[in-house]
């Protein structure tokens, strides 16, 4: 495996590059063309300024996320077939620029849910947390104000206040799709593209919906191992494969994330590896990736993707808001530098006690 860190670009992180190349374990970053809007075409003169500009810093691009997808494509609107042409030409750009690895998800609306940015923890760090209640005392039109005033001045991934101001007009989009519609159009999308990511082996990983449940009526269709197992038949190609975040699966606790890991051996082609601390069913947050920190066995998870022979690109996910540290929410440096950290220590110890024969 290859340990990286997202990053937003120098316009949006909090984060530098010079920063993430002092994480001595860290070789590559999983970025994007942050500004690019779904449906827009990335250049090849954009990927070659930001590839130059990681490269520069001695890192190299591990992968992007996200090639965004258009609302179009996914409702299976008129547009739908020109946005997939220039989607695919987007990757044939990508691909020209020796990038082979594009995460993206087919969510509604809503990249991902969260009701709160900055829940404290007893130990005074800053998380972010959900709970079904807040979201059922909502309106969905009031979710982004909601949660505006944590973003610590920062653009959040799929809250973008342009598109946040158009949420009305979304869910009218969205009013006649259920979940086996929305399974149909991400199906007709893949079968689209999947000649351009063979000749380029671009591996294509879609990432779980986030929580993996319905929120506010909206369809979720990559939220369990038998859904994702669907998609993998639906097109059977190595370059159709997953982006495993542990803590979006995990939201829903009836998945055996170890067991999910070993089901998709060789369709996992990138991992998000974090942690969550439940007080219910419905109500969780983000924790320490240490395992007794949440509820789950992060050393079961690892030693799952290592059991499968994983060599893709790893990066610890969400982090808290620690030592004071102001950045956008999940993504600041210093907790998920611990992650990687210790992530790569249990990666060490598996692969030793694997050689070693214990």
């Amino acid at each position: 495996m290859e340990m990286t860190l997202r990053w937003y670009g120098s316009k949006f992180d909090t984060v530098t590059l010079k920063q993430i190349r002092q994480i001595r374990y860290v070789t590559g970053v999983i970025t994007m063309l942050y500004d690019k809007q779904p449906g827009e075409l990335w250049t090849r003169q954009e990927i070659r300024a930001l590839k130059k500009e990681v490269e520069d810093a001695g890192l190299h691009i591990s992968g992007i996320e996200s090639v965004n997808v258009s609302d179009a494509i996914k409702t299976g609107s008129k547009d739908r077939d020109k946005d997939i042409a220039t989607y695919i030409e987007s990757l044939r750009n990508l691909g020209e620029e020796g990038i082979h690895l594009v995460c993206y998800n087919f969510m509604p609306v809503f990249d991902w849910t969260r009701t709160e940015l900055a829940r404290q923890r007893e130990d005074g760090s800053t998380v972010l947390a959900y709970t079904q209640k807040a979201v059922d005392e909502l309106v969905p039109e009031k979710m982004f104000e909601s949660i505006a005033s944590d973003m610590n001045g920062t653009v959040m991934p799929g809250w973008e206040p342009e598109r946040m101001a158009k949420v009305k007009e979304l869910f009218e989009l969205y009013k006649d799709i259920d979940n086996e519609k929305l399974f149909e159009n991400l199906v007709y999308f893949l079968k689209a593209i999947m000649p351009v990511c063979n000749e380029y082996d671009i591996k294509m990983a879609i990432h779980p919906d986030d929580p993996a449940w319905s929120v506010f009526g909206l369809p979720r269709i990559i939220i369990n191992k038998e859904n994702i197992l669907r998609m993998m038949k639906a097109v059977d190609d190595v370059h159709n494969g997953v982006t495993f975040c542990a803590g979006s699966y995990g939201t829903n606790l009836n998945n055996d994330l170890p067991d999910m890991i070993r089901s998709l051996k060789g369709r996992i082609h990138f991992a998000h590896v974090r942690n969550l601390k439940f007080h219910s069913p419905d109500n969780f947050e983000e924790a320490a990736h240490l395992s007794e920190d949440g509820n789950f066995d992060m050393y079961e998870i690892v030693k799952a993707l290592h059991d499968i022979g994983f060599e893709g690109p790893i990066r610890p996910d969400h982090g808290r808001m620690i030592w004071d540290e102001v950045a956008m929410p999940g993504y600041g440096l210093y907790d998920r530098a611990l992650g990687a950290a210790y992530i790569c220590g249990l990666w060490e110890a598996i692969d030793k006690a694997k050689k070693r024969g214990i």
